[in-house]
């Protein structure tokens, strides 16, 4: 069989998305995992890292942290932006490829909706539910003190409005469409034809539970980890040198594609491959990958990872912590792959 887009397999590229995409064969993917640029506020895909990195853009008042302005139209450049990505995850994805996307929740509905217009099936939504987030909410002190009334008026306000914040709450779930693109004729003939389309139920989760639309990564309570618990990332597996903002767990990017991925000769494609996350998974699951991503020095952390892959082949490990919690013989943190 010929390997299709040899020019770009197992490959991170530093260029425009929609610029690349263009020149990857159709019918020519099994698997697209990515977590794109959000269109929250400053977090478009003309977005800067040096800009939403800095700390003055996390405390100031007058310069909201990156992702808490409102704006309506935030929604509709997205929708407009990521209707022509997925447009073309759909031409070169195969007969009943599956299209993972990490989403906000406050933008999801706009991102699915693209993603259904683009002609893919929304399949189910992946909730990674997780405890630790920053509190978004803002109180309104800040305005009270400005406001061209007396101090006391002022004081019954503050006490009147105590603990009453703007309409943020924290938030502890990423949701993640899992689309598919049609399959030629039926789910059997097309496996047998493009060996893409059905998912793997051999892959365990927790305590050897059954694949579930939910998981997490943080250990939760006994039930919850017990049903929905993957692996805990470990330092080592981010790297040191790894600065990015938006890191995602390997073992997440490991249970998607294992889920998704039949063809021992698949191709994983991250658009938006950041620090390398979904290639790293890929990778060490025998997988080919396409990464791309327009910022080179994430570029060149993703190859970084991926060289000491090599070096380490066993970078990620189930943690003594995880199998503490769950203490069980059949524990399947290393999940089976056909």
């Amino acid at each position: 069989m010929i390997m299709k887009n040899k020019d770009l397999i197992n490959r991170i590229i530093c260029a425009d998305t929609m610029k690349l995409l263009s020149k990857i064969e159709s019918n020519s993917i099994d698997v697209a995992l990515t977590d794109p640029p959000y269109f929250l506020d400053k977090l478009d895909n003309n977005w800067d890292h040096e800009k939403v990195s800095r700390q003055s853009n996390f405390y100031a008042i007058k310069s909201l942290p990156a992702g808490m302005k409102f704006d309506r139209e935030q929604g509709k450049r997205f929708y407009s932006w990521y209707l022509k990505v997925s447009k073309e995850i759909f031409r070169i994805l195969k007969p009943g490829g599956f299209f993972f996307s990490f989403s906000s929740p406050r933008l999801y509905h706009r991102m699915a909706s693209a993603i259904d217009d683009a002609g893919f099936e929304i399949r189910d939504t992946f909730m990674w539910l997780y405890t630790q987030n920053q509190a978004k909410a803002m109180g309104v002190d800040h305005f009270i003190k400005k406001m061209n009334i007396d101090e006391k008026t002022k004081k019954k306000i503050r006490e009147k409005l105590n603990g009453w914040k703007t309409p943020q709450i924290k938030s502890c779930f990423e949701p993640i469409a899992m689309a598919q693109k049609p399959t030629d004729q039926t789910y059997l003939n097309n496996m047998l034809k493009h060996e893409v389309g059905l998912l793997n139920t051999n892959i365990k989760i927790g305590n050897n539970m059954y694949p579930a639309n939910v998981f997490t990564v943080d250990s939760i309570n006994e039930l919850i980890d017990k049903t929905f618990l993957l692996p805990k990332p470990t330092k080592k597996e981010k790297g040191e040198y790894n600065d990015h903002k938006t890191v995602k767990p390997l073992a997440v990017c490991e249970y998607l594609i294992k889920l998704s991925a039949f063809s021992k000769n698949a191709v994983i494609l991250d658009p938006f491959v950041g620090s390398g996350t979904t290639a790293v998974a890929a990778k060490k699951l025998g997988k080919n990958y396409i990464g791309i991503d327009a910022n080179e020095k994430y570029v060149k952390i993703s190859e970084r990872r991926l060289k000491e892959l090599d070096k380490a082949p066993d970078l990620f490990k189930a943690s003594k912590e995880i199998k503490e919690t769950l203490g069980k013989e059949n524990l399947q943190m290393e999940f089976q792959v056909i």
